[in-house]
């Protein structure tokens, strides 16, 4: 093993015992340093010479000398010496080595460390890793979860819109029919008619809110109009049932029977009708209580209710005992006398058959209308005779025109009221029809 041998002064010599055996450093003094040493006592002389006080002052001469000393120290270097061969290095380069030798041995350690805690150190990356992909997955997942849940909502809404405007569209149809049947059963009644939008495009929920605000909006007009089509229903329900609780009062007071009906029949087959639709049951109570009133004023028309003059009547003489203005005594008389102009038309008070059309008695030109169910009516004074015996007449059909023939003294009509062959004051049937047709 070599040694290394290294002159210095006792100071660096023992600094040097701290250094390894096999590789013993001794550091050594600069030659200039040496010569400094040598030249110790010559130099202390020239002091003394220069400085003749530093003799008398010892402290003064022990600073000087820790300076100097300083002052080499500053000045000295390492020295390594092996095999007789030395090598000189700088405090700078010395301290630089020590350096890169530090570092190298760090180095060298965190190495050795890695290598033996590698698998440690991967393990715990790669867990690390695959933590980090977990939840990238993860939330990934939940991404399409979201959108998955957005897709499937979008597409109920859709199906809902589809849905319900199925059902609009359906509901308006229905409305319509019920117009129809309106129609059909009295004057055409405004019930709108809505036009419906299209299948709502598939996008953003706020175009589909909008959409959903429009079918709301058309729900709401197919709402307004099925009210407007019930109330009509109910309004047409109590006019029916008004007049024909209107005709059978008129009727019963005037003692009238309507005849039985025509000859009909078949097998029963009742109505079935759903409890939801309201609309029919109504539309069906309207048809029932139109066919009443139908009918009352079916048998109306045969009911001498209306006037035999056309204007104001001008009534001269009414129905019940008298004064005769021929024979100047009391008598019965059997109707009313209407004064007009020779000439007027005189119109029949309501349908049937003529039975009488000429002279007859005191009536002079006479006509005579049996309209059934007892009912008959005359018409006497006449100067014209318009109708035939057997003919049929209408209600208002002109019959004649008024005269002053037979037992009369002026241009004026004899009306007669009938039931059953007997008179009855016609004052009675005149004001019904006033009842009946406000006058």
């Amino acid at each position: 093993m070599s040694q290394w041998a290294a002159s210095r002064s006792p100071q660096q010599t023992a600094r040097s015992q701290h250094l390894p055996q096999h590789h013993t450093l001794a550091y050594a003094q600069a030659p200039a340093l040496s010569a400094a040493a040598t030249a110790k006592p010559h130099a202390a002389k020239q002091a003394a010479m220069l400085h003749p006080g530093a003799q008398s002052h010892p402290k003064r001469s022990s600073d000087w000398r820790a300076r100097q000393a300083s002052e080499a120290a500053a000045n000295a270097a390492y020295t390594f010496a092996h095999a007789g061969r030395q090598v000189r290095i700088g405090p700078v380069a010395f301290w630089i080595v020590v350096g890169t030798l530090v570092i190298m041995a760090g180095w060298s350690i965190t190495a050795a460390t890695y290598l033996a805690f590698r698998d440690d150190v991967l393990r715990t990356l790669i867990a690390h890793q695959a933590e980090q992909q977990f939840a990238y997955e993860d939330r990934i997942a939940e991404l399409r979860a979201q959108i998955d849940r957005t897709t499937s909502r979008q597409l109920l809404d859709q199906e809902q819109f589809e849905q319900k405007l199925e059902d609009l569209m359906r509901r308006q149809a229905m409305l319509e029919q019920h117009a129809t049947a309106l129609g059909g059963i009295a004057d055409p009644v405004t019930t709108g008619s809505i036009r419906t939008q299209g299948t709502p495009p598939r996008g953003d929920r706020s175009r589909q809110s909008s959409i959903g605000d429009t079918l709301g909006r058309v729900e709401a007009s197919l709402d307004r109009v099925e009210q407007q089509q019930t109330l009509a229903l109910n309004q047409m329900e109590n006019r029916y049932e008004s007049k024909a609780r209107l005709m059978r009062g008129v009727l019963g007071q005037l003692g009238v029977k309507i005849g039985g009906q025509a000859a009909v029949g078949g097998p029963f087959v009742p109505v079935k009708l759903a409890d939801n639709q309201s609309f029919e049951r109504a539309l069906m109570r309207v048809n029932l209580a139109r066919a009443d009133a139908d009918r009352l004023s079916a048998a109306l028309v045969t009911v001498p209710v209306r006037k035999p003059v056309a204007g104001d009547i001008d009534m001269s003489s009414p129905f019940g005992v008298r004064l005769d203005p021929f024979v100047h005594e009391a008598a019965m008389h059997t109707g009313i006398d209407f004064r007009g102009d020779f000439g007027e038309p005189i119109h029949a008070t309501a349908a049937g058959t003529v039975t009488v059309a000429g002279w007859s008695g005191g009536y002079g030109k006479m006509v005579e209308i049996d309209h059934g169910n007892g009912l008959s009516t005359r018409y006497g004074h006449l100067s014209e005779i318009d109708v035939e015996v057997g003919e049929k007449v209408r209600i208002g059909q002109v019959v004649g025109k008024l005269g002053s023939t037979g037992r009369s003294t002026g241009p004026h009509l004899h009306y007669e009221t009938r039931v059953n062959g007997e008179p009855v004051n016609p004052q009675k049937f005149l004001a019904a029809g006033d009842r009946l047709f406000g006058g």
